[in-house]
């Protein structure tokens, strides 16, 4: 396989998903339908009222965790400048400045919480979904969630989410953090309150680790990032609420208006998520395509040689070591894998050098600061129309090449927001 090669090489690379197939709006895909996303956003609804006292910077929105749909015409005109050849219109969507996370890691890491939350109450009947859940902001919320602990395995940014929310609760909270992580996330993380453990070792160390230690405690709850339902429809909202924005922007999606999304991936939960949303609301209509580092391609890797998780990147010789610390994965979710075989249009990898670039102009010409991994995507913004690209093969297959002038590009902007300036 010449991708196998140049995944071993360290070479950037485009791998075109050959299973992509037609999907119709609220299909069902492997036995999972628009109520389990559904019923994630219901859940966030319910929790508002506490987020918002829990969270003051979530106030002016009543509890809601949303970031901006941003038009980044500057962006655009400088990489067609060098190159690039977009016609459509260009979009960052900024959940590098989501609340209370600062990344996209809030919609699946917060609504996983949440689950626990509100399960555990209702087993101790104190808690009811037609009640008012600003009755969790309280001293016997905090004391009765005390009890019981929560742990992750995490790069970073998942471990803000989870950490952040589950300690205002009133959890005891444990974030297994691999080598990868920056000394930043894990001192924001212990002024909250967190217990952090490190690791010598990559992503899926500490996750093993996190995993063996919950279980030894009947107490404890240990969210799975390799392979949680509730974290994979948390991050399945964000269609929901991008569908919303789209429309108050004027922005159709249909057959002759494709909209294209570029997704920065590690495990693959959050990209995995966000397309499964985005299918079930636009069928065909939408491309997802997953962004990795050239060091770190565990979801194409896992793709592309049809073994899922039982293939890691040390497998090939590579290292799993990048700068963009939020993608530093080896190994992919055996369970994202089995989702996005009917669903995603492809996967890239890029080089660190090219992020820190593109970082770099977004903060020069849009004012808009995110950490390395958010910048992943925008390589694929950078080659979809190029002819003589792979992604020209695929806009030919789909048959929306001749759709492109009308076609609106989201770069899917993934954490920074809660970055130190220096």
């Amino acid at each position: 396989m010449d991708i196998l090669d140049d995944l071993r090489n360290g070479e950037e690379t485009v791998w075109l998903n050959p299973d992509r197939r037609h999907v119709v709006p609220r299909e069902k895909i492997d036995g999972y339908g628009f109520a389990r996303m559904k019923a994630a956003q219901m859940r966030f609804m319910r929790f508002m009222p506490w987020v918002e006292k829990a969270f003051p910077e979530t106030a002016a929105r009543k509890g809601v965790i949303e970031s901006g749909l941003l038009e980044i015409t500057n962006m655009k005109d400088r990489m067609n400048a060098e190159g690039a050849g977009v016609t459509g219109r260009v979009l960052l969507k900024d959940d590098a400045h989501l609340p209370i996370a600062g990344s996209v890691k809030a919609r699946g890491g917060i609504h996983e919480v949440l689950a626990i939350a509100e399960k555990t109450a209702q087993n101790a009947d104190m808690l009811w979904p037609t009640e008012n859940y600003g009755k969790v902001y309280s001293d016997a919320f905090r004391e009765f969630y005390s009890r019981y602990t929560i742990q992750v395995g995490s790069t970073g940014n998942l471990g803000i989410s989870i950490g952040r929310t589950a300690a205002r609760l009133g959890f005891k909270v444990t974030v297994h953090m691999s080598s990868d992580a920056k000394e930043w996330k894990k001192e924001l993380l212990r002024s909250e309150g967190v217990t952090v453990v490190e690791y010598e070792g990559d992503y899926s160390e500490a996750v093993a680790n996190g995993r063996k230690q919950s279980e030894m405690d009947e107490n404890s709850f240990f969210i799975d990032d390799e392979n949680s339902e509730d974290l994979f429809f948390g991050y399945s909202t964000a269609a929901m609420r991008v569908s919303v924005q789209l429309r108050k922007m004027n922005i159709p999606v249909d057959s002759k208006h494709p909209l294209f999304l570029y997704l920065p991936c590690g495990v693959g939960g959050a990209p995995g998520g966000i397309t499964f949303g985005f299918r079930q609301l636009y069928g065909d209509n939408v491309h997802c395509f997953f962004a990795e580092p050239v060091q770190a391609p565990c979801l194409t890797l896992g793709m592309a040689t049809g073994k899922g998780a039982d293939i890691c990147v040390q497998d090939i010789g590579l290292d799993g070591r990048t700068n963009a610390d939020g993608l530093a994965v080896g190994r992919p979710s055996g369970f994202v894998c089995r989702m996005m075989k009917p669903l995603m249009s492809g996967s890239f990898t890029v080089f660190d050098e090219r992020m820190a670039d593109w970082q770099e102009k977004l903060r020069e010409l849009e004012g808009i600061s995110v950490e390395l991994s958010a910048c992943a995507g925008f390589r694929g913004l950078f080659e979809v129309e190029n002819e003589g690209t792979a992604f020209a093969d695929y806009l030919r297959r789909e048959k929306v090449a001749e759709t492109m002038e009308q076609a609106t590009h989201i770069v899917w902007a993934t954490g920074g927001g809660l970055m130190p300036d220096a």
